[in-house]
């Protein structure tokens, strides 16, 4: 029997109750790993872990609030003790904003800045001595292709990924002398329970939106979060060893030319 691509290796994924966090989950368990089910959402977290479960892989759910420093610390302390090591650390728990510069108050602004921003900071603040200690480590960092295109009405939502972008690249120049990968994704509109909630709360008929986001694609189809989940295994495996301070795309052709 083959040995997965992410065999023995200890994986931390925040959000990981939903969407693309969760599809995640899945595919790493499925590839050997053995994944921590991190989200402020329990329900959400134990229903990735049953179905990891359900298909033979091996998981545990942790709580935390990635914007609270006390947590993050205390569930990469408590990783590190029950495994020995952290091998992958996603930070994928985000949350969205939408609104121009006029529309989006400050504490919209803040809120999201600091799940997005902060979060991803702390969360690797927490895990980063691990990984020096053992001289080996992926961080794989959710931005968006928003962080490289203009898109209306998404102020604090772009700040967020450009700065998560940017923050990736600086945190990969300190680490690499520590064996230490740290990669971003940059998705494009995926089709996540929050996409689709914001849908329907937005549009008198869901299928108007659905339209915009198409129009603004190379693709006709909507992305979905199993379609990020595999960038995400790459960047996580040892396939992508060479791979340091990139951003990679995955978003149906958003960024490129039509």
């Amino acid at each position: 029997m083959s040995r997965g691509r992410l065999q023995g290796k200890v994986c931390i994924i925040t959000g990981a109750g939903s969407g693309i966090g969760q599809a995640t989950a899945s595919l790493f368990a499925s590839e050997g790993a053995r994944v921590v089910v991190a989200d402020v959402d329990d329900r959400g977290a134990r229903s990735t872990l049953a179905a990891i479960k359900k298909g033979g892989g091996e998981a545990v759910v942790e709580h935390v609030d990635v914007t609270n420093e006390q947590e993050t610390v205390a569930l990469a302390n408590q990783v590190a003790r029950r495994f020995k090591r952290i091998d992958v650390l996603f930070n994928n728990a985000g949350i969205s904003g939408v609104g121009d510069v006029l529309e989006t108050d400050p504490d919209l602004f803040d809120r999201v800045m600091r799940v997005n921003v902060r979060g991803v900071y702390l969360m690797s603040r927490a895990v980063v001595p691990h990984m020096i200690k053992q001289r080996s480590g992926s961080i794989i960092n959710m931005s968006s292709c928003i962080a490289q295109i203009g898109l209306a009405r998404r102020v604090s939502y772009a700040a967020s990924k450009g700065a998560v972008l940017s923050m990736t690249k600086s945190m990969q120049v300190d680490l690499a002398q520590h064996g230490i990968r740290v990669n971003a994704l940059l998705p494009g509109t995926i089709l996540t329970p929050f996409v689709e909630r914001y849908l329907k709360e937005s549009y008198k008929d869901p299928e108007e939106g659905y339209a915009a986001i198409r129009k603004r694609q190379l693709t006709s189809e909507l992305g979905r979060p199993e379609d990020v989940a595999p960038a995400a295994l790459y960047l996580a495996s040892d396939e992508s060893r060479f791979v340091m301070a990139a951003g990679l795309v995955v978003d149906g052709g958003v960024s490129g030319a039509k």
